[in-house]
């Protein structure tokens, strides 16, 4: 029985009375949507409302509903990590106006931001707040001094941002900014809450002369401030203690999983974690298998919508994985199935995976180092060349502005553990040495996907990071031919 049938026709009904929304999450992130990709369906009583956004598909349980002059608010329940919230469906005849309400918003916070950066340097006067034309993603704030000096601050307004992302765009403001021939800025300041603003002075220890610096943002009692940051040196980044990696004690592919990669062993493929092993079909996950009391659990299904796995289902697996032989495939008769379209970077993953000598006849992989974690961050692959060389290997199958400091990161990361010996310790690979040099970054595209400022960024970082280009042929789904190697020098 469902909790309550007259509030499920409701939002149903409500729902189909218009066929173009607007998705509107509470930090003001929007998705367009059209009502045949919302659904909304019951479950163990519960009502559900199953949508899709930039980060796929989710389905939560509804809490709440209202409907008021042709806009609807969705009360969503929390689980897990996700936080309950209340979503907004406006109809996208009064896209304009939501815009607009948006940009103020974002406006209003800059300016909060703003205060509290001036509030922080004694002597500067604020004299300018603007967000960025493009997508206002960003506020820039321009503080004069006494002596007529500016001091530019960039901050995120829309809390998406990375501290990647707020670093490349710093460094692309201040390339302006230094050769404009009136009044040029030779520094850029980034305003930040905690964690970010930690994150960038680490990322920036990697960037010498980059002429960043970082303001910590804190919220209390609905006030906010803002403090300097002094910045980070290399040295103090080897002195950190290194995060402990999480190995699972056994690589002992279960029952289960085996009887499912049977069905199509030359496409699926197991990671493992602590929780257990997740099956994948050329990289999109579509089965999990866990360990309950000794006793095997198994869940099938992509995204949200999962089962369990019982014998009298079995059939329906078995039926997925035709589906996605079908549609996963790179002689797919459609392009737009979202089995084709998901996971396009574990897609390539999965096939180097099989044999890493397609990219480079010196590397080898461990079969478990398929998105390898370095602290709370996944690396695509880590591999070792023959040399005993480690190699941290960043894959991208869309251009990516931020590459070249996720990669960084990932680096520093790599780099503290391979310098306090854990990684040798681990024996990540078997008894073959990790030799006493810092790790390579092999970033690997197809030839089209590079992002035109990588350059710029790589000649940022310190020479001890030694980046190099793979280019893939566009093809790469039916075969991995790599056309060309670049160093960035």
């Amino acid at each position: 029985m469902v909790e309550n049938p007259d509030q499920f026709k409701e939002i149903t009904e409500a729902i189909a009375s218009n066929f173009e929304w607007l998705l509107v999450s509470e930090n003001g992130r929007t998705f367009p949507l059209n009502n045949t990709e919302i659904e909304v369906n019951t479950g163990n009583g519960s009502l559900r409302f199953g949508y899709t956004d930039d980060k796929g598909f989710h389905l939560r349980r509804i809490t709440g509903f209202k409907e008021k002059e042709g806009e609807i608010e969705i009360e969503l329940m929390g689980f897990a990590k996700t936080k309950a919230e209340t979503l907004r469906l406006i109809p996208r005849t009064a896209a304009a106006e939501l815009s607009l309400e948006i940009e103020l918003a974002r406006l209003r916070k800059a300016n909060e931001i703003a205060s509290a950066v001036e509030a922080a340097m004694p002597g500067q006067k604020l004299t300018r707040v603007a967000l960025d034309k493009k997508r206002g993603r960003f506020a820039k704030m321009i503080l004069k001094g006494r002596s007529g000096s500016q001091t530019i601050v960039v901050a995120d307004v829309t809390g998406t941002m990375t501290h990647e992302s707020l670093t490349s765009t710093a460094l692309l403001q201040l390339a302006k900014l230094r050769v404009r021939k009136k009044d040029p800025i030779k520094d850029i300041t980034i305003a930040a809450e905690k964690t970010s603003a930690r994150n960038l002075r680490k990322l920036h220890a990697l960037l010498p002369d980059s002429g960043l610096s970082v303001v910590e943002l804190k919220e209390e009692k609905g006030e906010r401030s803002a403090r300097f940051l002094a910045p980070v040196h290399l040295s103090d980044l080897w002195r950190e203690r290194p995060p402990k990696l999480n190995i699972p004690s056994e690589l002992i592919i279960s029952r289960t999983a085996s009887q499912l990669i049977s069905i199509a062993p030359e496409k699926i493929d197991v990671v493992f974690s602590k929780q257990g092993e997740t099956l994948r079909f050329l990289g999109l996950p579509f089965a999990r298998v866990r360990k309950v009391f000794d006793r095997e659990r198994a869940w099938f299904g992509i995204g949200r919508k999962q089962a369990m796995l019982m014998p009298e289902n079995f059939s329906q697996v078995v039926g997925l994985i035709a589906e996605l032989a079908l549609y996963r495939s790179s002689n797919a008769d459609t392009k737009k199935h979202q089995y084709y379209k998901a996971y396009q970077e574990a897609w390539l993953g999965s096939i180097l995976r099989r044999n890493i000598s397609l990219l480079d006849a010196n590397l080898v992989l461990s079969p478990l180092y398929n998105q390898f974690r370095a602290s709370r961050d996944k690396i695509d692959l880590l591999a070792i060349r023959s040399d005993g060389r480690l190699v941290i290997i960043e894959l991208k199958t869309s251009p990516d502005r931020d590459l070249i400091f996720q990669a960084a990161d990932y680096w520093r990361k790599i780099e503290l553990q391979r310098r306090r010996g854990v990684l040798t310790k681990a024996r990540l690979f078997g008894d073959r040495e990790i030799i006493d040099k810092p790790a390579l970054i092999y970033t690997v595209a197809p030839a089209l996907c590079f992002h035109r400022d990588d350059p710029f960024f790589a000649k940022k970082l310190i020479p001890d990071i030694e980046i190099w280009r793979f280019y893939l042929h566009e093809n790469w789904r039916k075969e991995i031919k790599v056309i060309q190697r670049q160093q960035f020098e």
